[in-house]
């Protein structure tokens, strides 16, 4: 069986059988997707995260398929109903969709129509009418009137018939399969209000009398209809014609004509808008919201990414503030470490007096605490505190930052904030992770949700358990991609790492505090539960700066050290000049390295290491300067240029925040002169990028924008 899954996955992942038996072999020894994808190459091929995820999830799909057969089977033989045909077709299923059908007859049921009358002893009855051989179906089924059963009259008989019929034709696999093929193709979603409805929902009123083919409808429409739909403002349909799905049931089960045929008719008529029809609208409903779903996922992830992955400034002394009206601003100063140095609350904007004291606080803070750079949330009152600070006499090319705060509510409250700084309150908590954010945007998004980073598609409408998975998936890939340093990272951050999970990273943050600072790699073994498995898979993701072994502060896995060694030991010098000297490596040839566990990708990927060592693979940090007169949505006009920085993608387009507390969406239409599938073909978070203002709508909070370049552009005054 596990030969033939391999079969199926590499067909459906286009690879190769052997490496999806490779793959398969190390999940089930424990492995994770970034170390399989960084340090088993050779026993892959070089498979990327994506492919080795997809040939992951398609294992575990056949293994639950497999399972359910299992449970089939094993309920149809407590039924006493298992030949050897029927155990042919439940073990040649290739869908659970297929499996499914064939095991519907035999499903344990409620009391429905057809089995009362089977109660009725109208089986055989309907057996006969189905078979349409008898030429007076109501003269045959005098015989099975009978009081004492509940069967009165003909009628009842002939009633009773129909229903088995209807529910013979519900579960013939055949006839499942070809209306299912009938929605896929024709099938047709329809929107309607719920009535006295309207005004209460009106912002689905896109959706109060809509419809599309259910084979094409966008994901982030589908979703939007079902919240609409849960929400109690919509109804929702899918249907092909039915006059085209009656069509196919007559082809399927009708013979001839005259009086034989005609209980079956009216059976099908019956039977199918009442079983068949929604059964399968049930169905299709489901796979487009599983559709949906994927894209969403898809459009999360990929965001996720990109916000995790922002350029870093890296370690600065950081001056950070959550801005704030009637509260006041929190100030709070960092060391490069983010360590909380200082905290204060300004009111910059009460008064003339209130502003001069504020401003004398922060530079007083400046250059007590040798600050070197100040992040600004970008939430309320964010432009009007920039504008503040550029005012003030900040030393040097000191950088004003922006930094996007979303979440940072949800971290200051949370327990992980709690722990960090018990004796603050939520409002300093607050500050810290703006600065740090600065600092390292992935250190310190890692403490919170992802769903709460505000980068999802209908995040809250998609199966959570998914959500979580994909997202969990995509924080571990972007912390080991950029791998982590042991000796100052947090928890959360720590808990991300392949091979350590949250009681590892707890027992690793206690041994650190007990002991010190970790001086190699290997004085990780001493972790409790941190045994050679769990070493293994996370000890190249790990960083130990200022390490006897240079190499420990690189992505050169400790099982390839003896091979750095020797290369050093063939040209006379030690490691260190070998990952100082490029002159040095140029002189190694790695084809006299090649071994059986040490392939070409893993000594390629070695020199890599050597040449830039712990290399982070984020971008340069790049701040973003919005328009400094244009601070609120009211200010702003058609025919404005202005800069930007994407804050989400969507399958509809990009929202770009330009520095007005409400980002602005630019259409899939407005990304480019050119036709675009897809808005991350042109643009990703963190994106810095011009647009042009084309509407404007202050009461609804919607700013429209575009990025074409024949975009009408406004003279604005100098």
């Amino acid at each position: 069986m596990l030969q033939t899954h391999d079969l199926t996955v590499a067909k459906q992942t286009g690879v190769t059988p052997q490496q999806v038996e490779a793959v398969r072999a190390l999940l089930d020894q424990g492995a994770t997707i970034p170390f399989i994808a960084r340090y088993r190459k050779e026993k892959t091929g070089s498979l990327d995260e994506v492919v080795l995820a997809g040939i992951r999830d398609n294992l575990a799909r056949l293994a639950e398929l497999d399972s359910r057969r299992q449970a089939i089977l094993k309920s149809l033989e407590e039924q006493n109903v298992l030949t050897a045909e029927l155990q042919s077709a439940v073990e040649s299923a290739a869908t659970m969709t297929a499996l499914e059908d064939i095991y519907l007859p035999y499903r344990p049921k409620r009391r429905t129509r057809a089995a009362m009358a089977r109660e009725k002893g109208l089986e055989p009855l309907a057996a006969l009418i189905m078979a349409q051989e008898i030429a007076d179906p109501s003269h045959e089924a005098l015989a099975f009137v009978n009081g004492e059963k509940g069967v009165g009259s003909v009628e009842d008989a002939l009633a009773g018939a129909r229903d088995i019929i209807a529910e013979w034709v519900n579960e013939d696999t055949g006839a499942r399969q070809t209306i299912r093929g009938l929605f896929n193709r024709e099938g047709v979603i329809q929107s309607s209000v719920v009535k006295g409805k309207e005004a209460d929902g009106v912002k689905y009123s896109n959706y109060f009398d809509w419809q599309e083919p259910v084979a094409r409808v966008p994901g982030h429409r589908m979703l939007a209809m079902l919240r609409g739909e849960n929400e109690g403002f919509l109804k929702l349909s899918i249907r092909p014609p039915q006059e085209k799905a009656m069509a196919l049931l007559h082809r399927h089960f009708v013979k001839g004509a005259g009086a034989a045929p005609v209980p079956v008719v009216l059976a099908l008529e019956d039977g199918y808008p009442r079983l068949l029809e929604p059964s399968i609208e049930t169905e299709i409903r489901q796979q487009a919201k599983e559709r949906a779903d994927d894209e969403a996922l898809r459009v999360f992830a990929r965001n996720l990414r990109e916000t995790l992955m922002a350029p870093p400034m890296g370690p600065r002394a950081v001056l950070a503030i959550d801005p704030g009206y009637r509260t006041g601003c929190k100030v709070v100063c960092l060391d490069p470490q983010g360590k909380l140095l200082a905290h204060a609350v300004i009111y910059p904007g009460q008064s003339t007096a209130s502003t001069r004291e504020a401003g004398q606080t922060v530079l007083d803070l400046i250059r007590k605490f040798n600050i070197e750079a100040i992040a600004i949330g970008n939430g309320t009152a964010g432009r009007e505190t920039e504008e503040f600070i550029r005012g003030l006499s900040l030393p040097g090319k000191m950088p004003v930052v922006m930094v996007n705060e979303s979440g940072a509510s949800i971290y200051s409250a949370s327990a992980v904030a709690r722990e960090e700084f018990p004796d603050q309150d939520i409002t300093v908590r607050g500050a810290v992770s703006i600065g740090r954010r600065l600092v390292d945007p992935l250190a310190e998004l890692v403490k919170i949700d992802p769903r709460s980073i505000g980068v999802g598609q209908y995040q809250h409408d998609v199966d959570q358990g998914r959500l979580k998975s994909k997202l969990d998936e995509t924080v571990v890939g972007c912390v080991n991609e950029v791998g982590v340093k042991v000796n100052t990272a947090s928890q959360q951050l720590l808990t991300y790492v392949s091979g350590i999970g949250p009681t590892l990273a707890k027992n690793i943050i206690a041994h650190r505090n007990e002991n010190g600072p970790f001086r190699s790699r290997a004085a990780m073994k001493k972790v409790p539960r941190l045994g050679p498995k769990a070493f293994e898979l996370a000890a190249g993701f790990l960083r130990i700066d200022n390490a006897e072994n240079p190499l420990d502060a690189s992505a050169v896995h400790p099982e390839s050290y003896h091979i750095v060694v020797r290369m050093a030991g063939d040209l006379g010098c030690k490691v260190a000049d070998l990952m100082r000297r490029d002159d040095l490596r140029r002189r190694i040839d790695l084809e006299n390295y090649i071994g059986e566990e040490c392939g070409l990708p893993t000594l390629q990927d070695i020199m890599a290491e050597l040449a830039r060592p712990g290399r982070d693979p984020r971008q340069q940090f790049e701040a973003v300067a919005f328009a400094a007169d244009i601070r609120t949505i009211e200010q702003l006009t058609p025919g404005m240029k202005l800069a930007g920085i994407v804050t989400n993608v969507t399958n509809f387009g990009a929202f770009v925040d330009i520095g007005v507390h409400q980002d602005g969406l630019v259409h899939i239409s407005q990304m480019s002169d050119r036709f675009v599938k897809d808005p991350a073909d042109v643009v990703s978070v963190n994106q810095r990028v011009t647009v042009t203002v084309l509407t404007v709508d202050p009461e609804r909070k919607r700013i429209s924008l575009s990025m074409r370049p024949d975009a009408p552009a406004a003279h604005r005054p100098p």
